[in-house]
């Protein structure tokens, strides 16, 4: 079978073009570029001859395989060449009236049976291809940067696409080495679509002076495995670029969520564009430069020093009790396992006991420093053996009315002066703190599952947290080797606030039927290197408990784009909640 479109013209032919182009010429296919004059088409020769030099250099190309594929592309600023391609690819800046016309002329110039493919990643295809005579010919085919690493393509149909083209697009895609996902035509299609929004909450949390750049980052490298926190990624980006795909999205969607948040636009009207104008969130060593450079903190106040801590007690016999009683113990800290019997007690340390015995299968451990942990470890069925410890941490089941009830009994048991903890992920600490007689010694203390392998907590003061029990949360974060993130008391802290409404809107659009499952979880993994894509995330997590942080931010903030997808309710209400059911976005019975 003939491979698709043998001669394929690049019109625009900077970073992301002239990448396109080698990737084309790489397959063995005619490359036709074409620039706006002279000048520029001789610019781009030398950028596609460079980067080709630099792929030798590294090894990724062979010198031979170079000198062929330059054979095979031409460079030029007439675009009437474009009339030999079978397939036209657009990479001119994101400007609507700039590709429309193009497009006109293409249409003009070029056979009907050429299709003719935008590199949009904000911009309407179907406003693009309405400038033609031939629609059903025109699609979106969406690279990311750099073209040579990055696997993903959108392949963005109109509601009047061809099938067979776009498809025909896609095998293209294939022949590449890249992996190709199909898209409706709205704003960031998906990729993008997801990503951005995440990314203007993001900038919308900073910007309200909720957590520091560096917690916001910190908290979702740490906490959800990303590659790059999203005011970094802001400024890699580039923040005009940023707030352009948003307007974009904001004028399709009318979403709240998606309108710019108004530091973008003060950023870029100051110039702060990010790592290529050596400024944006971060400050960097120079334009273009990656290395971001310290900067003074504006709040210089010293921090108050924080109580001692000698022994811990910990509420819970479940996972996460365990998982940070195991955290205490190794780091040699004497613990009380307290739970609601001594049965459940001894359970928790057995669990413990298997915990730390799979971590010296695993070399991660040796049996000296196990027994060492285990022997720090006293399992107790009542709460009133907690009454001298220094610190108490709750961990038990995300009930309001437990917890209040717990905390009141821990208030009438602990000595004055102990500082009491809640790992609560979606309940207000506030609530916690009242229930007890000392608000000033309660503290969020919000570890993520499993505790002993996950470096991130977020530490959590309310508005009656006193200063040295925040930082004795923070010193002792640093004893037991974890990352403390600070934030304040509201819905979803840092990192279930980000999370959990890009998951929701991945739900959305599966709802609308705008991509696949499949689709859209590659997309994430791909075009943003995420270790799991939000269909996949959601099923690990539970729906229903995806489900019920999605109602807590709703009913935080009282946004009606953190609402729950009406599809999520309705598979948490028929019992389809993921991994544990066998049943959720993905069927796990049949894996």
């Amino acid at each position: 079978m003939e491979r698709p479109f043998p001669t394929v013209a690049v019109v625009g032919l900077g970073t992301m073009g002239a990448g396109v182009a080698v990737a084309l010429a790489r397959s063995g296919r005619r490359v036709i570029g074409v620039e706006a004059g002279p000048t520029q088409a001789l610019r781009a020769l030398d950028r596609i001859e460079a980067s080709t030099a630099r792929a030798v250099e590294r090894g990724r190309l062979e010198a031979d395989e170079r000198a062929a594929l330059l054979a095979l592309i031409e460079v030029g600023d007439d675009l009437s060449a474009a009339a030999a391609a079978d397939l036209v690819v657009e990479e001119v800046p994101e400007d609507l009236e700039l590709k429309r016309s193009l497009f006109a002329e293409l249409d003009r110039i070029c056979p009907p049976g050429t299709v003719l493919a935008t590199g949009t990643t904000a911009l309407s295809v179907t406003r693009i291809a309405a400038a033609t005579s031939r629609p059903e010919r025109v699609l979106g085919v969406h690279f990311f940067n750099p073209v040579h690493t990055m696997r993903l393509v959108e392949v963005v149909r109109t509601v009047l696409t061809d099938p067979q083209a776009a498809e025909q697009v896609a095998e293209l895609a294939r022949d590449l080495g890249k992996e190709p996902v199909a898209a409706g035509d709205r704003a960031g299609f998906i990729a993008n679509g997801l990503l951005f929004a995440y990314l203007n909450q993001a900038a919308a949390m900073f910007e309200s002076r909720y957590a520091t750049r560096e917690d916001i980052d910190a908290a979702m490298r740490l906490g959800c495995g990303l590659p790059m926190g999203p005011l970094a990624l802001l400024d890699l980006i580039g923040i005009d670029t940023a707030r352009t795909v948003l307007e974009a999205m904001y004028a399709q969607s009318k979403d709240r969520l998606h309108a710019p948040a108004p530091i973008l636009g003060q950023l870029v009207a100051a110039g702060l564009l990010g790592r290529k104008s050596g400024r944006g969130f971060y400050t960097y060593e120079a334009p273009g430069s990656s290395r971001a450079v310290p900067e003074a903190q504006a709040d210089a106040r010293p921090r108050a020093a924080g109580r001692e801590v000698r022994s811990i007690g910990v509420c819970g016999s479940g996972t996460m009790a365990t998982g940070i009683v195991e955290v205490f113990a190794k780091a040699g800290f004497p613990v009380l396992l307290a739970a609601r019997s001594q049965e459940k007690a001894e359970r928790a340390k057995a669990q413990l006991a298997r915990s730390l015995e799979r971590s010296v299968a695993r070399g991660r451990l040796s049996e000296q420093d196990r027994d060492a942990a285990l022997a720090l470890v006293t399992p107790t069925g009542s709460y009133r053996d907690l009454a001298e410890v220094d610190l108490v941490v709750e961990a038990v089941a995300e009930d309001l009315a437990v917890k209040r009830e717990l905390f009141a009994a821990l208030d009438e048991l602990v000595k004055p002066g102990a500082v009491l903890a809640t790992t609560t992920s979606s309940l207000p600490v506030i609530s916690c703190a009242t229930a007890t007689s000392r608000p000033r010694d309660v503290v969020g203390m919000h570890f993520f599952n499993p505790a002993p392998a996950m470096k991130l907590v977020e530490v959590v003061s309310t508005v009656l947290t006193a200063e040295d029990v925040t930082a004795t949360v923070l010193e002792l974060c640093a004893k037991v080797r974890k990352h403390p993130v600070e934030c304040g008391d509201r819905a979803g802290f840092i990192v279930n606030a980000l999370l959990f409404p890009y998951l929701n809107d991945a739900v959305r659009m599966l709802q609308e039927h705008y991509a696949t499952v499949d689709d859209i979880d590659t997309a994430m993994k791909l075009g943003c290197g995420y270790p799991m894509g939000p269909f996949e995330l959601l099923d690990v997590v539970g729906l229903d408990v995806s489900l019920t942080i999605e109602q807590v931010l709703h009913q935080e903030f009282r946004e009606p784009g953190l609402a729950a997808a009406p599809l999520l309710e309705h598979l948490v209400a028929a019992g389809c909640l993921g991994r544990k059911t066998g049943r959720g976005f993905r069927d796990h019975a049949r894996r």
